[in-house]
Parts: C-alpha cells; structure tokens; sequence
C-alpha cells in the first residue's frame, strides 16, 4: 500500500503526466607510542589516582571468543555500573546471539559485560561488570563547570597498545553536530572511545567519543550530563530490555522528528542558479559548498551547490543514519545541439545511485517516476523509498527532478532524507520539490 502512495503524491502535484580498523604492524604501534609526548606531573597523579577506575571493553565473537572490536569504559563511583560509547558496544547490542562483551582492567583482571542502556542519539551506554569500582569516578548532580581553554584529561586505551592518558585543551561546545559535543583539543585516538575526560581535579568533563582525521588534535567529547542523565534511566528502570533493538528503533524515531522539524520546519532559503531558484539550508547543523566547471575547456557547463549535514547517528559499522542533504546540478551549453545536450542531461540523471537491493540494513529501492508540475517549473521526478530491515519504521527516502522546461539546459536536484518516518520523509520531499522555480530568463 505504501508503494501505491508514492505515485499518487506525485500524482497530486498538478503535473501531466548515505568496524573497527586492523590493528598496526608493530612497527607502526611502536613509532606512534614513541611520538606520544611524556605526561606532565598533574597527568600522571591523575592517570596513578584513576587507573583502577579505567577498563578496555571489548567485543568477542561468540565463536570462538576472538576480539572485534575494543574500546573504553569507566567506572562510577563504588558501583559496578560502567559508562562507555554506544558504538564500542553496538555489535552486542544488536547482535546478541553471535556477540558478547568482556571487560579488562589495568592489572588485566577481566569478566563478563552486561548490557543495561543506550542512547545512539549521544552515543552512550551503560553496562555491567563483576567488580566494582574505587570511587574515583563520580557523576554528581552539579557538574563541574567549563572555562574554555582549562586542560582536561583523556583516559583510555588508543590502538590496542594499553592503557595510556592525554593532555589538551577544553574549547566549547560544538554546535555542527545536531546534538551538543565538546571540543577536546588534545588526541582522542581508536581505543580510546568510551573512556573518560577529566579536570585536574578528577571531575568528569565528558566521554571520548571521535576526533577529525581532517585535522590536528580535534578531538570531541560527549558532555557529562548526557551519561547522568542515562545513568538515572538505569536507576529507575526494573529490568534491561531483552532486545535493544526497538529501544535505538524508538530513539531514532525521536531523533528524526526533531532533524525534520529543524531544518524542514521553516521555508527553505531559495539561492539562484542561472534562471532557476533552488531550495537550501544554511544553519550550524548544514554546510553548503558550491563549484564549477565553467573555466575548463568542455562543451558544457556546470555549476554544483549541495547542502549536507555533517553529523550522522551511529547504528553500526555499516549503518549511520539520520541525515538530510540537497544537491542541484545546473547544466548548459553553447556548442551542443539540442540532441546532444538531452543526451548529456538524460545520462546525468541516470547516474544516480539510490542503494542496493543486496543491502543488509534496508530493503531495495522501490521507486515511481513521473512528469510533473510544481506552481512554476515541469519536471521530471523520480520518489525512491527505503526500509530498514531492523528498524521498523524507518526510511530512506530520495527525490530526484530534472527541469524539462529547456532543450540547451537542465537544471537536476536531489533530495535525500535518511532514518526519517515515512510521512516525515514525503513532507522534506514536498517541500523540496515545490520550492524549485524559474526566474526568468537566463
């Protein structure tokens, strides 16, 4: 029935018809221990105070019990209840029967890990372990608070290589990712994720949770309040769920009601493209880029804009979602008859890639095409849908157009929503395609 919907929507319009890394070579690992700078006095009490405190969590194939994937955790208070990233666990959490969780501390006692809570939004968990901790790590209900620029401490286990501190900088909030991370300057490298970031003063600061690879010492944390908050979850609730599953599926529905009603909620600002205006979104959460072939020696012209978000949830090694992006293509020429230019243009808009139907994660592609009229252009459309295998619920959903208003130019756009409702991704697909117009012209 759903299917049947997607071509009725066009219909309506009025026309006429998006694992962990191998281990280094020794080699490597010894040349990046070697590089890592010797930690300053305020480090080493810190690392001498904590290090009881500190576990490496690891992911093991039931088969067999060897390592997948490893990363960091810490204990609060005198408990037993460990604090990590949701990704250092997602393989269990989704895939109990053929993964399970170990813990190993500093003096490489190790256990069993237990599952209690997640937040894919924030990237955090909560697990369970068979000791308890020194009361070294704390989670009190008044944070400290920040001043930009104050050193903070980053404690883990980077590249498997052992448990190790690092020294940087505090330097605010970040606000391009759709939730709130803290700006760590200072090395966060694999491993490392899930274990704590500290004051001087012992205080969590923040959970270590990914860095840039485009950049130097950019590094980022998950703001302590957000574990509070999760820890308080677990407090109150009797039980751990049997099946993690519909718990991310509800988050991520949650998630996709705010992404669509933040960027989608108000008018798209409209930027021009020779005689055409196309729908972006400028905000902290979306980038724009723009560029051009037009100084190359072609017999054509193109000039690209697309808007993308540079945050995604994590789902797993192979599934990031709960994105939106815009892409318009502006092409025309001079030299190409009109015979030539349609054939450019038709190939432009069959190279488009809308997934695979051998996709673990989603189903194929069911899309419809059709020719249609917004208020002020005919187009060409194609509505493509996606369902999440494990997720019920959730879609990928694209809309693509081609302006059949010209024989010596074309303007070509894409909209793609991903992990969003199905109701919520036809909304951003309206409301995309009726923004684009013609001017005038060119």
């Amino acid at each position: 029935m759903k299917l049947l919907k997607l071509a009725l929507w066009l219909g309506c319009l009025g026309g006429s018809a998006i694992a962990a890394p191998p281990p280094a070579p020794a080699s490597a690992a010894a040349e990046t221990a070697a590089a890592l700078p010797a930690p300053s006095t305020a480090a080493q009490k810190l690392y001498s105070s904590a290090k009881n405190d500190i576990l490496q969590v690891r992911v093991l194939l039931k088969s067999g019990r060897t390592q997948s994937s490893v990363g960091s955790g810490f204990l609060i208070g005198t408990g037993n209840l460990v604090v990590t990233n949701y990704h250092v666990v997602s393989q269990f959490a989704l895939d109990p029967d053929t993964y399970v969780g170990e813990w190993v501390d500093t003096g490489g006692q190790r256990g069993n890990v237990e599952l209690l809570a997640v937040d894919v939004l924030h990237d955090l968990a909560v697990v369970r372990v068979n000791r308890n901790g020194t009361g070294f790590f704390k989670m009190p209900e008044q944070l400290a608070a920040l001043s930009q620029g104050q050193y903070l401490y980053s404690l883990g286990n980077p590249l498997d290589l052992g448990f190790a501190i690092s020294e940087g900088a505090y330097n605010g909030i970040i606000l391009r990712s759709f939730y709130e991370q803290l700006m760590f300057t200072g090395p966060i490298n694999s491993g490392m994720s899930g274990g704590p970031s500290v004051t001087v003063d012992g205080a969590v600061a923040g959970v270590n949770v990914s860095k840039r690879l485009d950049g130097e010492l950019v590094s980022f944390l998950v703001p302590a309040r957000y574990a509070q908050e999760l820890l308080r979850k677990v407090a109150q609730q009797p039980r751990p769920p049997k099946d993690f599953k519909p718990v991310v599926t509800e988050q991520l529905l949650a998630h996709q009601n705010m992404l669509v009603e933040r960027l989608l909620g108000k008018p798209l600002t409209l930027k021009t493209m020779g005689p055409y205006r196309v729908p972006v979104r400028e905000s902290e959460q979306m980038r724009c880029w723009g560029r051009s072939n037009v100084k190359t020696d072609t017999p054509f012209m193109i000039d690209n804009t697309s808007c993308a978000m540079e945050s995604a949830i994590f789902i797993s090694g192979r599934l990031q979602t709960g994105q939106i992006s815009m892409r318009h293509e502006y092409l025309r020429s001079n030299t190409l008859g009109p015979a030539r230019f349609a054939e450019l243009a038709s190939a432009a808009f069959k190279n488009e890639d809308f997934g695979s139907h051998k996709d673990a994660n989603l189903t194929g592609p069911s899309c419809t095409e059709q020719f249609v009229h917004n208020k002020a252009l005919p187009l060409r459309a194609v509505l493509c849908a996606r369902a999440y295998r494990k997720f019920a619920g959730l879609y990928d959903i694209a809309l693509l157009t081609a302006s059949t208003d010209s024989g010596l130019m074309s303007l070509q756009s894409r909209f793609d929503a991903r992990g969003v409702s199905y109701e919520n991704g036809l909304r951003g697909a309206r409301i995309f395609l009726d923004a684009l117009a013609r001017s005038g012209k060119p």
